[in-house]
């Protein structure tokens, strides 16, 4: 039995539920096999409509849904709120795109004979999610996946599970079929025990993934030997360059945003501010006394950000900040850590001892070489580093390998394309806060961030759909490509 808390009031149970078994995960994955046919052999439009409808179905949840996120994993209400619109967006979005699952007619280079272009369904899908967004990203894996024609089996984090059944029910009372998608909420070490069942019985034909880049690169690994190519969506080390043309105000409240929003626990959460040597000390004062005043505790009051999800986020955040090193400097907080009445924070908000809360953390002085320069370090801890010129900047941006997110604060035209030029992450912020994603721009990255592939929009397409071909003869004889083909006579000795 999993029993799943409040992060902020460890004392309120959420919910209880029965972790399943490898075998549960499998026989899951047969129902979905079975039913897929069936599911693909309904017209993509009443699919659509089938989505349209749990867009309303969450549009009037939204409230209800959006408090569940709060207290099972500690996002602020209006987080929580931002959250749940976007699963809205999503839906809405891809209710027109079952109407606009197009092929393409294409000329024959032979008479008589017709080629044609197709978007197939890949089959049943196996995603699993994390527990930062219980309800965003599970819907930019299901509702592509299943407006083309695909089955789901979904693996929540099980400290999201009682956001998961939630997001399920609506899908149901929407008109998907039980069988169609199924939830089964399991530990890690179950599903890796699963997983290569799935793939070697042919059961699951597609892996959507989001978490770690460890984890991911290992799904990666096992999904090749069966020649699938999984969506990867993994970590970042989100860099943020401030120009000296950039307006300080406005670096101050975006890096406060994207370094200390939902506790830094986004994947696109910033890892590293890099500020002009020309504005350091500018940026610098201010930005750590934004975050020294910024206002922590109760979710569901008016904060910069409410506890870590769980015990397990609250430990990793306590081993990176055992990376920081005698070169660095710390700033943002009263202590660092927990915060408890033992270790307080100015200004907090709530009981701090009643649930999971960090101290924001800034370290001054990152560099390459450093720990916390490589290491994602998803929870409340932001490096602080200076450079000289745009080129050494994007070296900085580069130089761990992620790819995910990134961020640029300037005026000059010429620094933004030479950034979005030489980047190498998937996403590019210009005077905008590394967080933040809207439902038909597409999400994802590179290196240790990804795989390339990419969620949300149009794009997500080519993640639950393969192109099938057809030609079609009917000239009533053999027409062998490249060799029955007409030549017209030309002059080539033609000259004016």
């Amino acid at each position: 039995m999993y029993v799943s808390t409040n992060p902020a009031k460890l004392s309120d149970v959420v919910a209880r539920f029965e972790l399943a078994s490898a075998a549960q995960l499998i026989e899951a994955a047969e129902r979905a096999t079975a039913a897929q046919r069936g599911w693909a052999s309904i017209p993509a439009p009443a699919r659509g409509r089938v989505l349209a409808q749990a867009g309303r179905l969450f549009e009037a949840n939204k409230e209800a849904l959006a408090a569940l996120v709060t207290r099972e994993i500690g996002k602020v209400h209006a987080e929580a709120l931002g959250e749940v619109q976007e699963v809205i967006d999503t839906c809405d979005f891809f209710l027109g795109e079952g109407r606009r699952l197009y092929g393409q007619t294409v000329p024959s280079e032979m008479p008589d004979k017709q080629l044609f272009t197709f978007r197939m369904p890949v089959g049943p899908a196996f995603i699993i999610t994390a527990s930062n967004f219980p309800a965003a990203v599970p819907s930019w894996y299901l509702v592509p996946a299943l407006l083309t024609g695909n089955t789901a089996v979904w693996k929540p984090a099980e400290t999201a599970g009682a956001v998961a059944l939630a997001v399920t029910a609506i899908f149901h009372a929407a008109g998907v079929p039980k069988d169609v998608l199924q939830t089964v909420i399991a530990d890690g070490a179950t599903t890796a025990a699963a997983l290569p069942t799935l793939l070697e019985r042919g059961l699951m034909k597609k892996v959507g993934f989001t978490g770690s880049t460890e984890v991911g690169r290992r799904i990666g690994e096992l999904c090749g030997r069966h020649l699938q190519s999984p969506c990867l969506e993994l970590g970042g080390k989100n860099p943020m360059v401030v120009m000296p043309d950039a307006d300080v105000d406005l670096v101050v409240e975006g890096a406060l945003f994207a370094g200390f929003g939902t506790a830094g626990q986004r994947c696109t959460s910033l890892g590293t501010l890099w500020v002009h040597r020309d504005v350091y000390d500018a940026v610098k004062t201010r930005w750590v006394r934004a975050v020294e005043d910024a206002v922590i505790g109760d979710p569901t009051r008016a904060v910069l950000y409410g506890p870590m999800i769980s015990q397990t986020y609250l430990d990793n955040h306590l081993r990176h900040l055992a990376m920081i090193a005698p070169h660095h400097t710390v700033h943002g907080s009263t202590g660092t850590g927990r915060i408890t009445t033992a270790n307080p924070r100015r200004g907090f908000v709530g009981d701090p001892d009643a649930g999971l809360f960090a101290h924001p953390t800034i370290v001054e002085g990152v560099r390459p070489g450093d720990a916390l320069y490589d290491t994602e370090t998803f929870g409340p801890l932001v490096g602080l580093g200076v450079f000289d010129t745009l080129d050494e900047a994007i070296e900085l941006a580069n130089g761990h390998g992620y790819g995910l997110s990134s961020a640029i604060y300037t005026r000059d035209p010429k620094n933004v394309w030479r950034f979005r030029e030489r980047v190498s992450a998937g996403m590019v912020s210009v005077n905008n806060s590394t967080s933040g994603a809207e439902a038909h721009l597409p999400f994802g990255g590179n290196g240790k961030s990804g795989n390339g592939s990419r969620q949300s929009g149009v794009w997500v397409l080519d993640q639950f759909t393969r192109w099938q071909s057809m030609n079609w003869d009917y000239s009533g004889r053999l027409q062998r490509a490249q060799m029955d083909v007409a030549e017209l006579p030309y002059d080539a000795a033609f000259r004016l």
